[in-house]
């Protein structure tokens, strides 16, 4: 659903942009709560996986295909701000380096494939989880059913940002039909991806999981009397569970295997958008990249002439570019939560000796 430079207007992709820059400055914030010497490198790697998934678009109609948005899935693995922050670099990496989602339409993509998915999947996740038995499997069926309504729900913010800007005159109306119809096929697939990514977190590491967090506490429930009943725990995490090194060092190798072997084998056909788009006229004044004359243009790398190599490499570069900046920015966004704790630790220590 990346969306090029020349489908929305300039007032409108200011706008956005003005939007996308203040959910990001707030997720830098919010991230500080989330984020400790465990998770900072985790999130780095659910931006990569992200990177990683989005290249493999699988079919959903005749001439149509799909592909992984990641913003429940990331909000479900590492926290809402933070996995705002996910899909932020991952889309940043997809411009800058890949020619992937107009430059321009920068903060329109921001707000809508990271601000809208994360806060509709990680809002109904949690309003799930809050409902459902209080079990692992709870937490995968959550994580289902919360990407799936993400997706459709970002196809009806792309809608309304159109209303608002789009430089074709075509019907809201079938805009609205088009992309709503086609989401909703893109869900399924979606959901299926989050709910396996998330069930298998969920089997090694279930403490990584922060949407899972509330299966660590016991729940406690007051009777009228005044006291306090401690209902049978929730399953214990495994005995040993896998070491933290271990675990990145796993999922990196998926993501290597998806983005480097398995991107070869996907579909072809356009995405949703792009489909959409073309149908109803909607990319009639669309521009080219800024950066398409990047070495790494549609996910080759310039001057290797063969398809496979070439799509490959530009997949593994990508992993390790998006793994690099965005463990670089949470690594920094937990530095500064650990001087502001240690900051108030001394104010306190201070105040306490006066």
């Amino acid at each position: 659903m990346h969306v090029p430079d020349g489908f929305i207007d300039a007032p409108v992709s200011l706008a956005t942009g003005a939007v996308a820059a203040t959910a990001v400055a707030a997720g830098l914030r919010g991230a500080r709560k989330e984020l400790d010497e465990r998770t900072a490198p985790l999130a780095g790697l659910v931006a990569a996986f992200v990177f990683a998934a989005q290249m493999l678009n699988f079919p959903v109609a005749a001439g149509t295909s799909g592909h992984l948005l990641g913003g429940a899935l990331a909000a479900i693995l590492v926290g809402p701000w933070t996995g705002l922050l996910c899909i932020s670099v991952v889309l940043l990496m997809q411009g800058v380096l890949f020619a992937d989602g107009g430059l321009t339409a920068l903060g329109v993509n921001i707000t809508d494939m990271a601000v809208v998915t994360t806060a509709i999947g990680y809002g109904l996740f949690r309003l799930l989880a809050k409902t459902l038995p209080r079990r692992r499997s709870s937490v995968t069926a959550a994580a289902f059913v919360a990407a799936l309504v993400s997706v459709p729900a970002a196809a009806c913010a792309f809608t309304l940002i159109y209303a608002l800007g789009g430089t074709t005159d075509v019907a809201l109306g079938k805009v609205f039909t088009a992309m709503a119809g086609v989401h909703v096929l893109i869900g399924i697939g979606e959901a299926v991806i989050t709910a396996l990514t998330v069930g298998a977190v969920m089997a090694v590491r279930p403490d990584l999981v922060h949407g899972a967090r509330d299966l660590r506490r016991p729940l406690q429930l007051r009777t009228a009397q005044g006291t306090t009943v401690v209902p049978e725990a929730a399953p214990a995490a495994p005995a040993s569970p896998a070491p933290l090194r271990r675990v990145l060092g796993a999922g990196l190798a998926v993501a290597v295997v998806l983005a480097g072997f398995v991107s070869y084998y996907a579909s072809t056909s356009p995405d949703g958008l792009e489909k959409v788009a073309h149908d109803k006229g909607i990319d009639s004044r669309e521009k080219e990249h800024a950066a398409k004359d990047s070495p790494l243009a549609d996910y080759q790398v310039k001057d290797v002439g063969d398809a496979r190599l070439s799509g490959g490499l530009a997949g593994v570069i990508g992993v390790g570019a998006t793994l690099a900046v965005g463990t670089g920015v949470f690594v920094v966004v937990r530095r500064r939560r650990g001087r502001a704790e240690e900051g108030a630790a001394a104010v306190s220590a201070g105040t306490g000796t006066s």
